[in-house]
């Protein structure tokens, strides 16, 4: 009697365990070959096979937390010659501590892998095309096939996706992030918080029209569909990997984490924020040489030359306006121009207060 009382006992103080393991969703996390339990991190990669082309590898670590809690997925090299971000990416998985971490970060470096080799900017150099339209297919060319599992394995099973970004080789850019806004306050209250959260001191204000297909083709807009907290931050320029600006991108992911109180950190809010939004592009009608002689960073007015343009013998094609008043958040660095290019992009300056969400 004595022993069949101690079994019942035994089983009765296992039953809080078992049911509470029973209950964590997240006890182990696979992502493509990775698989992570409470406590682990672990590395593999997002096979994408072979379709009307190449196959593609993209790799992946999981770190999953001892504790229960939200599923973050930090993403980059969409765009694979934005360095900084990829770089910054690669640093802050061994930055993350799955002995103290509560929820599960996955963390995706790099997607545009044949960019990244090629050192080709904007679009994947197999497919001649961008590693967007999501959700993707399956069935499609080598961007589109990466695109879908990307969308299943990594921003589907996530609560929470980071988009990092920067200056492309073309791109003198300075440091910024999005507040993207749909129009759902719930939704956009909580992107706000993790873009203070993030640190950086200027903010670009985005709205978007989720009823409209084309806001979600991107990683970020198709996230917000899915009714994910959603962020986009950018830094790095011009193929350039700087300390401060890769700091930059990893400290702001390590307070994002703190703010959503998954590591004991402080958050690194910006003493002083700049928000900034209704972007203007000026785009090259052809190809030529075009020198720079406004800063990224620096505060235009319309009409101010901010660069000039030559032909391929040095004969001068006009000048460069500003389209607005604003601040030049990235310039044309090199001289290569072809139809189509950008050579600048100014925002407005809307100071401490962004204004209302504006449907487009």
């Amino acid at each position: 009697m004595r022993l069949f009382s101690s079994v019942i006992a035994a089983t009765l103080a296992a039953a809080p365990l078992v049911q509470a393991r029973a209950q964590d969703a997240h006890a182990t996390v696979t992502v493509g070959t990775a698989t992570a339990k409470r406590g682990e991190r672990a590395y593999g990669v997002i096979a994408v096979p072979a379709g009307s082309d190449s196959a593609l590898t993209i790799r992946v670590a999981v770190v999953n937390g001892m504790r229960p809690g939200p599923v973050v997925a930090l993403v980059s090299g969409i765009h694979g010659t934005e360095y900084t971000s990829i770089v910054a990416l690669t640093k802050i998985i061994e930055r993350i501590d799955p002995a103290t971490l509560t929820g599960t970060v996955i963390i995706v470096p790099l997607v545009n892998v044949a960019s990244f080799e090629q050192m080709v900017p904007h679009i994947n150099p197999i497919d001649r095309k961008g590693v967007s339209g999501f959700p993707g297919d399956a069935n499609g060319t080598q961007s589109l096939r990466a695109v879908a599992m990307l969308a299943e394995q990594v921003i589907k099973p996530a609560d929470i996706v980071v988009d990092l970004h920067g200056g492309d080789l073309d791109e003198d850019l300075r440091p910024y992030a999005y507040w993207t806004r749909t129009g759902d306050r719930k939704l956009d209250a909580a992107s706000h918080t993790l873009a203070l959260a993030f640190g950086l001191d200027m903010i670009i204000v985005r709205d978007i029209d989720l009823t409209n297909p084309a806001s979600s083709r991107g990683l970020s807009g198709y996230a917000l569909s899915l009714g994910k907290t959603t962020l986009v931050a950018e830094a790095g320029r011009a193929g350039i990997v700087t300390a401060e600006e890769t700091a930059a991108l990893v400290n702001g992911c390590l307070s994002m984490l703190a703010s959503l109180h998954m590591i004991d950190r402080k958050v690194s809010q910006a003493p002083v924020v700049t928000w900034v939004g209704k972007d203007q592009r000026l785009r090259a009608d052809s190809g030529g040489m075009f020198y720079a002689s406004a800063k990224r960073g620096s505060m235009v007015k319309k009409g101010a030359k901010v660069g000039s343009i030559t032909d391929y013998v040095g004969r001068p094609q006009g000048d460069v306006l500003s389209p607005q008043d604003g601040v030049v958040t990235f310039i044309r660095p090199v001289p290569s121009l072809s139809k189509g290019a950008t050579m600048v992009t100014v925002l407005q300056v809307y100071g401490a207060t962004p204004p209302p969400w504006m449907k487009p």
